[in-house]
């Protein structure tokens, strides 16, 4: 049996892409997910301990890239950090939003 995967979705204020993400593949047998935002107003702030949990990381936009290696950038290193391009553009569980990530996550992850 192969071993799970942590993936950890980051939008900016975790509330509607990183917890749809979130949701989306909270039930994929191969992986465990979480979800944080970059902001200082996120419901749950990414932190220390998501980052050294995580063996990758899926933001939405590059300044979320930017804002972990800033602030992170040690303990990013080596850790796949793969940026999704979805724009905040979307509410939680959008249709359109699930879409996106349906086709985007496991082509990165080659998840079958």
């Amino acid at each position: 049996m192969t071993a799970r995967r942590n993936v950890l979705f980051i939008c900016s204020r975790n509330q509607w892409r990183s917890p749809t993400a979130e949701q989306v593949f909270r039930r994929h047998p191969a992986l465990n997910v979480r979800s944080a935002g970059t902001s200082a107003s996120a419901r749950r702030r990414v932190g220390a301990a998501d980052l050294d949990w995580a063996d990758v990381i899926l933001v939405m936009e590059t300044h979320h890239k930017s804002r972990l290696l800033q602030d992170h950038a040690a303990r990013l290193a080596g850790k796949p950090l793969h940026v999704l391009d979805i724009p905040d553009d979307f509410r939680f569980m959008d249709p359109d939003l699930v879409e996106l990530l349906q086709t985007a996550v496991p082509a990165l992850l080659d998840l079958r």
